[in-house]
């Protein structure tokens, strides 16, 4: 405990063009040999990600769960389930990864809690009505004898999120039936999380990422969903302001600015933007950038729409291209329809990895070069595309199971990374344990160690990338200009003398004359026009 004081506060704003590493534990790199991912295996990989040059990681859930819906049914948030470690290794983790200039997120999942956790069992156990049942949602069901659920809510996982006990009563889970939601109304419910935030903040944690930040707070009423009526049941409630202002001033309270990040999925920008008020979350993750289609306009309108909501509220942009919930990028960006969007995954959706890997590649230059924090989800700096003709038994994500094996699912985003070696585990564990999702036999050229040895690869690009991020002055603050471009060209400056192109159209494009190459997404032609789905980085006079 108490390692608030190791971190840096000569940088206070750090947060603000952060690039900041996602690690999912379970799928990074196995250091006890059985298969899964765990704290161990990532204190053996903290100097690559030194050497990839980022600023912090942001880990998802390493509680103790049942490990129904990856880690984010949690049965206790002050302690690290034992496939992934113990809480004495997760504090020499933050500690040895900020002795690397590497601050630590760690994911906080304030929605809902395992069916496990000590809370909803002592729940289960008492009777209708009573104190231990309002921590969380229980109701009597409709109909004559209360055999339909209580209102007509849909799960984000799709069917009914209500579940009925043999007493007869029903419990809401937003998520899968393994995850009761918890009554935010419920002052005990506030205060443990308030604690839950010290708990980690007081062992040195950087920051927290709010799993599901807009739909803790619901209607007292639960009534059935009408389209359109605002305020809506359970998104985007007004009580949510409230609870985020009280978790700013814990988080004000420690040195070093520690920082809250909001998954806040709202097709409203004005209303997204009040999440990010200087009193509440210092930034919220920039969704509509993920779901935009590879096309110039969509991607101007997208930045354009987000530098324009952060700018009244001070808070800096942020860039996303994939996380573990979300199709990879070099998968997606090969397909004919580059958009992302739950509802449309399906399976055996044609693509063109050449092409993926190519825009993949344009996208990463563009997303690092523009004002804000960015953030890159594991593997995406290998340029691993998405799994997708993994066993059917042994898909374990719930979206796939509840859809009835329709759709995909997420597992496919969540096979675990390719170190070392020309066959599985590829060095991702040291022992012959099969990983947890099974890696496929063509992944010898993606691994760590074969692109660390090719100028061209991916991730020579990512660090090279990283590594100029870091070191350009222009590439701080929000100054940002568009430059005047094609239609299917984007063009802009940040500061006085860097610019960034990226042509999105079919046919090579002419650079600015006199203006070096800093670095380049692929090559040029023979005659230094900028070819089609490629980015360049210049120096401009």
């Amino acid at each position: 405990m108490g390692q608030q004081s190791r971190l840096p506060s000569e940088h206070p704003d750090w947060w603000r063009d952060a690039a900041i590493y996602q690690v999912y534990p379970r799928s990074f790199a196995d250091g006890d040999g059985d298969g899964t991912g765990d704290l161990a295996g990532v204190r053996a990989r903290l100097p690559y990600l030194a050497e990839l040059g980022i600023d912090a990681v942001w880990f998802n859930p390493w509680y103790p769960s049942p490990m129904a819906d990856g880690g984010y049914d949690v049965a206790d948030y002050r302690g690290v389930d034992p496939l992934f470690g113990t809480l004495d290794e997760a504090e020499k983790l933050i500690a040895e990864a900020l002795g690397l200039g590497i601050r630590t997120v760690v994911d906080i999942v304030p929605n809902h809690v395992s069916d496990q956790h000590p809370w909803f069992r002592r729940a289960l156990a008492a009777a209708p009505g009573s104190p231990e049942r309002e921590l969380f949602h229980f109701r009597p069901g409709r109909g004559e004898s209360g055999e339909l659920p209580p209102n007509d809510w849909v799960s984000e996982f799709g069917g009914c999120p209500w579940t009925r006990l043999p007493d007869g009563e029903w419990y809401l889970h937003l998520f899968a039936t393994q995850q009761p939601d918890l009554n935010w109304a419920h002052p005990l419910v506030r205060s443990e999380h308030e604690e839950i935030l010290r708990f980690w903040f007081d062992r040195g944690a950087a920051g927290v990422r709010i799993d599901s930040a807009a739909l803790l707070a619901k209607d007292p009423a639960l009534p059935d969903f009408v389209k359109g009526r605002d305020p809506h049941p359970f998104t985007d409630r007004e009580e949510l302001h409230g609870i985020y202002r009280s978790w700013r001033a814990i988080a004000d309270e420690y040195p070093g600015e520690r920082i809250l990040v909001g998954e806040v999925w709202l097709p409203d920008a004005e209303r997204f933007a009040r999440y990010l008020r200087p009193d509440e979350l210092h930034t919220a993750f920039n969704f509509d950038f993920l779901a935009r289609p590879w096309e110039a306009r969509a991607l101007r309108e997208s930045i354009d729409g987000t530098l324009a909501l952060h700018a009244p509220v001070g808070a800096p942009a942020t860039w996303v291209l994939c996380n573990h919930d979300v199709t990879r990028t070099v998968t997606r960006y090969g397909r004919r329809d580059t958009r992302f969007d739950f509802a449309s995954k399906t399976f055996g959706t044609p693509t063109d990895p050449g092409l993926g890997r190519r825009r993949a590649r344009a996208a990463a230059l563009l997303s690092l070069a523009l004002p804000g924090a960015v953030y890159l989800y594991q593997g995406e700096e290998l340029g691993l595309p998405e799994v997708e003709d993994l066993p059917l038994d042994r898909l374990q994500d719930p979206m796939h199971l509840r859809s009835g094996g329709t759709d995909p699912g997420r597992d496919g985003c969540r096979v675990p990374l390719p170190w070392s070696g020309d066959r599985p585990p590829y060095g991702f564990s040291q022992a012959p344990a099969e990983p947890w999702l099974p890696q496929p036999a063509d992944w010898a050229d993606l691994t760590v160690e074969a692109q660390s040895a090719r100028a061209d690869s991916m991730l020579t690009l990512y660090r090279t990338a990283l590594g100029l991020r870091r070191a350009e002055v222009a590439l701080r603050g929000d100054k940002f200009e568009w430059l005047r471009s094609p239609s299917e060209v984007l063009a802009f400056r940040r500061g006085t003398d860097f610019r960034c192109v990226v042509n999105f159209g079919p046919e090579p494009v002419l650079l600015p004359p006199g203006q070096p190459v800093l670095l380049a997404s692929g090559p040029l032609t023979e005659g230094g026009l900028l070819p089609a789905d490629t980015a360049v980085w210049l120096r401009s006079h």
